[in-house]
């Protein structure tokens, strides 16, 4: 694709429209540096100068029922992993007021396991009261296969926004696990549409998937609107079956971040797993299209430490606050 092409895309989507598959498969070759630097624009005329900071903490950990080939925490993983019941409300308190007052908008409660029983959800909701009444975050959750019941309750309870990934295209999804399907995040992701609460899904890439599915992910989330696109990197765990994997490059990451942002202009595309790796810690990607991230450690990897975080944001022109 050609720079005045990509220019033609980009003033398309700023007026209104939007970018067809066939397009977006083409910016796969189009100038890294203009194609960024495109994305970055839509970023700036959709979504301002604001980042959007999130911190999450696992609430729940041990081997799940779920047969993900990623996750080291997985039925089919032989990673050494801790194990823990639902945290209580002090705990999770306590976690959140050391991580508030710095910038970080959102704090998210995360619990390994298919679905949690009703009592689990009850002891969440108890938490997210907490962090309503002592902290000054957004609560949100990423607690799997979840109820109408149990959103409703998470909601009255104060929960701002559901995570709930896709993972990648849904086909591709097939040959990543087995035990659940696309389809049921997709239902569970229309369920927080429909009573009200924000909606925040992506996936994790470097799995051995082609450009067509991160591209064919991207238009299957685009049909449901997330509010945040969290875009993962692969960090291969010894003891799982992706272990062996090769990390993807700064410039692949690159390069899906603006492509997601061509084809989710409206959301906010959120750096997670992997910037660690990176030499610039992601800073590239911030000025790429990307205009959110989590911070601090991860559930089961090392994460970018929150002081670090806020500096090089800060440093760009961001806005935290």
């Amino acid at each position: 694709m050609d720079k005045e092409t990509l220019k033609e895309i980009t003033q398309r989507i700023i007026n209104g429209g939007s970018i067809t598959r066939e397009e977006a498969i083409d910016l796969v070759w189009a100038p890294l540096e203009e194609l960024c630097a495109g994305a970055d624009e839509l970023r700036k005329n959709f979504n301002g100068n604001k980042f959007d900071m999130c911190a999450i903490l696992s609430v729940k950990g041990g081997r799940c029922s779920e047969d993900c080939k990623y996750c080291a925490q997985s039925s089919c993983s032989k990673a050494d992993i801790t194990t823990f019941e639902i945290r209580d409300r002090e705990y999770v308190v306590s976690d959140a007021k050391s991580k508030d007052g710095i910038g970080i908008a959102h704090y998210c409660q995360v619990a390994s396991g298919r679905k949690l029983s009703k009592n689990q959800v009850a002891q969440i909701c108890e938490n997210v009261r907490g962090l309503v009444a002592e902290t000054g975050f957004a609560p949100c959750v990423s607690l799997g296969l979840l109820d109408k019941e149990d959103l409703l309750a998470l909601k009255e309870a104060g929960v701002k926004r559901v995570h709930n990934n896709i993972e990648s295209s849904s086909e591709f999804f097939k040959s990543l696990c087995t035990t659940h399907t696309t389809e049921d995040k997709i239902a569970v992701m229309k369920l927080v549409r429909e009573v009200g609460l924000e909606l925040c899904s992506g996936g994790i890439f470097g799995l051995g998937e082609t450009w067509e599915d991160r591209i064919s992910m991207a238009f299957e989330l685009a049909e449901v609107q997330p509010d945040s696109v969290p875009i993962n990197m692969l960090k291969p765990v010894k003891g799982t079956p992706m272990e062996n994997r090769k990390m993807l490059t700064k410039d692949e990451i690159r390069r899906i971040v603006a492509i997601f942002k061509y084809i989710l202009p409206k959301s906010a595309i959120r750096f997670a797993a992997g910037r660690d790796v990176l030499d610039d810690t992601g800073i590239a990607c911030f000025k790429g299209g990307c205009n959110a991230t989590i911070t601090g450690d991860m559930l089961t990897v090392k994460g970018i430490s929150v002081e670090e975080d806020v500096r090089n944001i800060e440093m760009l022109g961001y806005s935290l606050r």
